[in-house]
C-alpha cells in the first residue's frame, strides 16, 4: 500500500460520494483522494443550495497510514467495508455528519483506458454503489435533516492513473490534440433494483466506453445493451434540461426518462479540471484548508469545458429513481451536431 507498483506522477486512489434530496432543494457532493507519487492527500465539499455553491477543499502531506481518510475537517469512515460509513465535515463554512449505508452490492464499471498517441494517460479501475443517507448538512445558518426516505446516496471508487497538473504534454499532446469528448455517467436508485448507465464517445462517435446494467438483490445482473442518449439542451448551451436513454434490452426495450433537479459543476469548488483554483493532487503545503461560496447565476467559463453532475428524477418501467446525472460534452461531437469548442445548442 505504501508503494505502488507504477512510478507514473498520475497514480491515484479516489473516492466521490453524491448526496441529493428528491426535491432538488440540496446537492452535496464530496471526495477524497491520494497521490502516492507526488506524496498528496485532499479532499473536498461542495453543497448547492438554491444559487449558491459552498465549497471546502483541504490537501495535506501524505503520511504512512493509508486507513486514516482525515484531511483537515474533512473525514471518511468505514464502519463496514462496502457496507456503512460515515461521512464528517466539521467547519463553520459547511459541516456534515452523515451515515452512509448500501442498499446494493458493488458494481464494478468498465475498465476505463485512454492514451495520447502511444502512451498511456488514464487507467482507471472502478466500482460504484448505491444507498440511502441519514445525518444533518449546515450551512449559512441552514440546516437539512437527512432521511433515507426523501434523500439518495451515490459513491464511485476508482484507482490507478489519471493526470494531476504539473506536466508538460509535450510532442504526444501537440501532435494527437483532443478533437472532442462526450460523457454520461448515471447511477440510478430504485426501490427495488440500481440501474447504471455509462457512455464516452470520441468527436467522430466512436464510443470507447459503455455500460447499462441492471442490478437487483437475489437476481443475476442484467446487462441493457447500447444505451442510445437524447439530450435536449438549453439554447446556446451544451447545458441539458432533460433526457432520454434508450436501453437496448432486445426482448424489452426501455427508456429511462430524465428530469434534472439541480446541477453542480465539477470545475468550480469541487477541483475538477480545468478549475483554475484548486485541482486534486496538487501539492498546497502541508495543513492547507481552502473555503469558497460560488454564485452560479455568475458566468463560470471554465465551467463548459467541464463535467456537471446534476442531481436527477429518473423513470424506468413505471418506477421513480433518484440519482445523478453527470455529462460533459466539449468539442465536436457529431452525433450530437457539435462541430467544435465554441458550438453550443441551438
Amino acid at each position: 500500500m505504501k508503494h505502488v507498483a507504477t512510478g507514473d506522477r498520475n497514480a491515484y486512489d479516489r473516492c466521490i460520494f453524491h448526496v441529493l434530496d428528491h426535491q432538488g432543494r440540496a446537492l452535496l457532493i464530496l471526495g477524497l483522494g491520494v497521490y502516492p507519487n507526488v506524496g498528496v492527500i485532499d479532499a473536498y465539499a461542495t453543497l448547492r443550495v438554491g444559487d449558491t455553491l459552498h465549497a471546502v477543499r483541504a490537501s495535506d502531506a501524505l503520511g504512512d497510514d493509508r486507513m486514516r481518510l482525515v484531511v483537515g475537517p474533512l473525514r471518511i469512515e468505514v464502519a463496514e467495508p462496502l457496507r456503512r460509513l460515515r461521512l464528517v465535515c466539521d467547519d463553520d463554512a459547511l459541516s456534515y455528519d452523515l451515515a452512509w449505508t448500501a442498499d446494493f452490492p458493488a458494481l464494478w464499471e468498465p475498465h476505463h483506458v485512454q492514451r495520447r498517441g502511444d502512451r498511456l494517460t488514464l487507467e482507471g479501475r472502478r466500482f460504484v454503489q448505491a444507498g440511502s443517507v441519514a445525518g444533518v448538512i449546515r450551512a449559512a445558518g441552514e440546516e437539512f435533516r437527512v432521511d433515507a426516505g426523501e434523500w439518495t446516496g451515490t459513491r464511485d471508487r476508482s484507482w490507478g492513473v489519471r493526470p494531476i497538473p504539473g506536466e508538460e504534454g509535450g510532442r504526444l499532446a501537440e501532435e494527437h490534440p483532443t478533437e472532442g469528448f462526450h460523457w454520461i455517467w448515471c447511477p440510478v436508485r430504485f426501490e427495488d433494483r440500481f440501474l447504471m448507465v455509462i457512455v464516452q464517445e470520441d468527436a467522430d462517435g466512436h464510443r470507447s466506453l459503455n455500460e447499462a446494467t441492471l442490478v437487483r438483490p437475489g437476481h443475476r445482473d442484467r446487462q441493457l445493451g447500447w444505451p442510445q442518449p437524447e439530450i435536449t439542451y438549453r439554447p446556446g448551451t451544451r447545458h441539458p434540461e432533460r433526457a432520454l436513454i434508450h436501453l437496448g434490452d432486445v426482448r424489452k426495450p426501455r427508456e429511462l426518462e430524465v428530469e434534472i433537479l439541480t446541477s453542480s459543476p465539477l470545475a468550480v469548488g469541487a477541483g475538477y479540471p480545468p478549475a483554475d483554483d484548486w485541482q486534486h493532487g496538487t501539492w498546497r503545503g502541508r495543513g492547507w484548508t481552502d473555503r469558497r461560496t460560488y454564485d452560479l447565476t455568475e458566468a463560470h467559463p471554465l465551467a463548459a469545458y467541464g463535467v456537471t453532475d446534476h442531481a436527477a428524477r429518473f423513470r424506468l418501467d413505471g418506477r421513480t429513481g433518484h440519482g445523478i446525472f453527470e455529462h460533459g460534452s466539449f468539442g465536436r461531437h457529431d452525433p450530437s451536431g457539435f462541430t467544435d469548442f465554441k458550438s453550443v445548442a441551438p
